[in-house]
């Protein structure tokens, strides 16, 4: 696994050194848009509405529209804000593990101790275990505020980012409020069918279909030569000389990635 970030996790006086890892990744295959007569790979151009210009990926500023006013924040704007500049995961508080909202909960992250003894590391997770309870911290990751449940997973402690409270919707709907009337016997009928299904989840006898399917079809179509060759169907970029820069959203990805990597680089120096 690849370090995503590197801080320390403090509660009072207490400071634990920590290296950050994402703890899920994506298994889906992965596909390209190409054109069905030719198998032409299809790029993405950003394309400037007021100019009709191509514009380059590293020539893209962010902005926000406030009443018929755009905002333009620069990368200079956005690298000003202090957030970022932390490298510190602090904790909020602690509370029951059971106030943690499931539905709050988003993208989990491992966190490994950073330091010659683990012993703040292993204390943290042998507090938290006991206690039966969650720690709520604060941190800042990719130039956003987060809150995150700090819990514990086996031996390893794990982050898991929540959502905001206003980011998440409420119920309504009118037919949660309808009187509706249950029997008794409907109840041990329903009772009795769970009953039947019981059992101790395991992820691991759990596959994705889908994926797999996607694969075997994929496989049968080389064994069979339907392909294309991908030198000659995606072909070779003109120069910026020529036609303008043509971005696609895998080199647009890389080249966030960097520049993240470079202005991370940066403020921890």
């Amino acid at each position: 696994m690849r370090t995503i970030w590197k801080g320390a996790l403090t509660f009072g006086l207490v400071n634990v050194p920590v290296k950050v890892y994402s703890a899920t990744e994506d298994h889906d295959v992965s596909l390209h848009q190409v054109h069905e007569k030719d198998g032409g790979r299809i790029r993405y151009q950003r394309t400037c509405e007021v100019c009709g210009e191509t514009v380059a990926f590293a020539d893209i500023d962010k902005a926000y529209v406030d009443e018929g006013q755009t905002v333009v924040l620069t990368k200079d704007d956005l690298a000003a804000l202090p957030a970022e500049k932390s490298r510190e995961i602090d904790v909020v508080e602690f509370v029951p593990s059971d106030q943690v909202d499931l539905l709050t909960l988003d993208k989990p992250y491992y966190l490994e101790p950073d330091s010659k003894s683990p012993k703040a590391y292993v204390l943290l997770r042998k507090t938290l275990e006991q206690t039966d309870r969650t720690a709520i911290v604060r941190f800042t990751l990719r130039q956003k505020t987060r809150l995150a449940a700090l819990r514990v997973r086996g031996k390893v402690l794990v982050l898991q980012t929540l959502l905001w409270a206003d980011e998440v919707r409420e119920a309504e709907f009118p037919a949660l409020d309808e009187d509706v009337r249950i029997s008794k016997k409907e109840l041990e009928l329903s009772a009795s069918l769970v009953e039947s299904y019981s059992a101790d989840f395991d992820a691991e006898e759990f596959v994705d279909e889908y994926q797999k399917e996607l694969r075997t079809l994929i496989d049968a179509k080389i064994e069979a030569g339907d392909t294309f060759d991908v030198s000659e169907t995606f072909g070779e970029k003109e120069s910026n000389a020529q036609s303008g820069e043509v971005i696609d959203l895998m080199e647009a990805l890389r080249a966030s990635v960097a520049k993240s990597k470079e202005q991370r680089a940066q403020n921890a120096g």
